[in-house]
């Protein structure tokens, strides 16, 4: 059997009645559903006495002696309490203590606490707590909705490692952090943080410091813009305009990484490290210094920039150490070492150069040029005066080789022997011995004029410079030799055994030490730095190891009695 419903046209407008009163009561019940529960009340839980003085404070009840309120998860105590019921409003006055479970203790001379919107004043001598920190201040506001509480009254916040001064501050109870926008100073027995924008967080002891920020210390003085520091393990991370000051040097990068444990410290992309006492540079992509051992390595794009008699020594190589006290100071340079200055260049496997007695070493196919000579060996001493700081004089030992290009012609004015001494005037060779089975291809002029190429062997040869130019070479004990007109004497008969001219290898400028490897990682960083630059400046962003602090370290579990 079927029944049938069917609306009469007629009693149409009942039907619309009808479903409009069910999606009406539809509606109430999703409103009634989801509404917010009403504020709960401030209850009091204890008080010796209570009266009611509408005269002097209309509307309040006051409690006095051991008052103990509660409401919503917060316990005050006082010794006096105004209610107002109506508003679910407290006044409290007197050793007034309010708690937050186990996670927040604030004491204070006065408080007010309104029960609707969670939120608590208090002032007079107020101290607020954590299980890890307390922080002092004259007022503090606290928004329990949000758990948040500000201060701007100056305050100062004790941990286990730090004492925090700031005029003003913001903590997130959640986060355990601290933000501070003006005036604050970390004091940790080992140094001083000071900055306008720093966050902190109270139980790991990150610092995140954003802004003109300083860190000083008895062993150096720090500064940066942007950076991370942490206070109990005693390592930072700083990327923005930093740098790292000691008594003697200065560490310069884009991103700069430091552990104070140890003194170490390294430094990526457009590193700079200046050695004041020497008044040496060393630049680079990447660094790294040791205080304690008193050295420093660098590579990627690495030079060594020495001032020497109002000029620059450039030395590169793709790793350089610099080591030893300022007074003792040591430059390695290993790899394809290239050097320069305005008027000496050179090549080799690697370097060792000694601020104490000035002595550089060329280790490994050692060349140099100075003006159009060309100086090669086994191995190559360049030493310099000490007190003066001026290239002394030279020494090539084991196949010495020295090659001229004749200025006039198309020839190479050549000597070589088993050692070679030469002498600098204004870093210039102006004269030159050699010793031990020598032998010379020397092309004489007279006004202008080729006259002869004179070949010949002796045990020793003598030769005198001016201008890097050879103008006499003397052949001594026991000399061989025949002059020929150049027609005479065939090309092949016009280079020593073992010549080599590398001409088109000398370095003619400073950019000149770098590989072409190596000058486009520097342009590819450089390109990198620029884009950075150009980001807007944000404050770092939070490490995960702060944010998974807690989780990674949790509180031992209490002992059960």
């Amino acid at each position: 059997m079927q029944i049938l419903i069917k609306f009469d046209p007629k009693y149409f407008p009942l039907k619309k009645h009808f479903l409009f009163l069910a999606g009406l009561f539809i509606l109430l019940s999703f409103n009634s559903l989801f509404a917010q529960a009403p504020p709960k009340k401030i209850v009091v839980e204890n008080s010796d006495m209570v009266d009611i003085q509408q005269t002097e404070v209309p509307g309040a009840i006051r409690y006095r002696g051991n008052v103990r309120l509660i409401h919503d998860g917060v316990r005050m105590s006082c010794n006096v309490a105004y209610l107002f019921n109506k508003e679910n409003y407290v006044k409290a006055f007197g050793d007034v203590k309010m708690n937050q479970g186990d996670t927040v203790f604030m004491d204070s001379k006065y408080a007010e606490y309104r029960g609707n919107t969670k939120f608590a004043f208090a002032t007079g001598n107020v101290v607020m707590r954590d299980p890890k920190m307390t922080l002092t201040t004259d007022t503090v506001n606290f928004d329990r909705r949000v758990q948040q509480a500000y201060y701007t009254t100056y305050g100062t916040i004790k941990d286990q490692e730090n004492t925090l001064k700031s005029k003003s501050g913001r903590y997130y109870l959640d986060q355990k952090k601290f933000q501070f926008l003006t005036a604050v100073t970390i004091t940790n027995p080992k140094y001083v943080i000071k900055s306008n924008h720093l966050d902190y967080y109270s139980n790991s002891g990150h610092s995140y410091l954003f802004g003109p920020s300083t860190i000083t210390s008895k062993e150096n003085f720090i500064y940066t813009e942007k950076g991370f520091y942490d206070t109990k393990k005693n390592f930072a991370h700083f990327v923005k305009n930093s740098y790292i000051k000691y008594n003697n040097r200065l560490i310069e990068g884009d991103s700069l990484y430091y552990d104070r444990n140890i003194e170490f410290a390294s430094a990526t992309n457009n590193v700079k490290i200046t050695d004041s006492i020497n008044k040496g540079i060393v630049r680079g992509h990447y660094g790294e210094v040791f205080r304690n051992q008193d050295s420093l390595v660098m590579t990627k794009h690495a030079v060594a920039e020495t001032l020497v008699e109002k000029d620059t020594l450039y030395i590169h190589g793709k790793k350089l150490m610099v080591t030893g006290k300022p007074e003792n100071r040591i430059i390695r340079a290993f790899n394809n070492v290239r050097f320069y200055k305005i008027d000496m260049s050179g090549k080799c496997d690697s370097l060792h150069s000694s601020e104490k007695n000035g002595l550089t070493q060329l280790i490994g196919k050692p060349v140099v040029w100075n003006g159009e000579n060309q100086l090669t060996g086994k191995l190559i001493h360049l030493i310099s005066n000490t007190q003066t700081e001026k290239l002394d004089s030279l020494k090539v030992l084991t196949d010495a080789f020295l090659v001229s290009k004749d200025t006039l012609g198309k020839g190479y004015n050549q000597v070589k022997g088993v050692n070679l001494y030469g002498k600098f005037r204004d870093n210039k060779l102006y004269e030159v011995d050699l010793v031990k089975n020598t032998e010379k291809i020397y092309y004489a002029y007279d006004k202008g004029e080729l006259q002869a190429i004179d070949k010949g062997t002796s045990s020793a040869i003598h030769m005198e410079l001016e201008d890097n130019q050879i103008t006499s070479v003397t052949s001594l004990i026991k000399p061989e030799s025949e002059s020929y007109p150049e027609k005479d004497l065939p090309e092949n008969a016009r280079k020593l055994k073992g010549f080599i001219w590398r001409g088109d290898e000398i370095i003619k400028t400073k950019d000149d030490i770098f590989p072409q490897e190596e000058k486009d990682l520097h342009e590819k960083i450089l390109k990198r730095t620029r884009a950075e630059k150009a980001k807007p400046d944000v404050p770092m962003e939070v490490r995960k190891e702060t944010l998974d602090y807690d989780k990674n370290n949790p509180e031992p579990k209490a002992k059960v009695q």
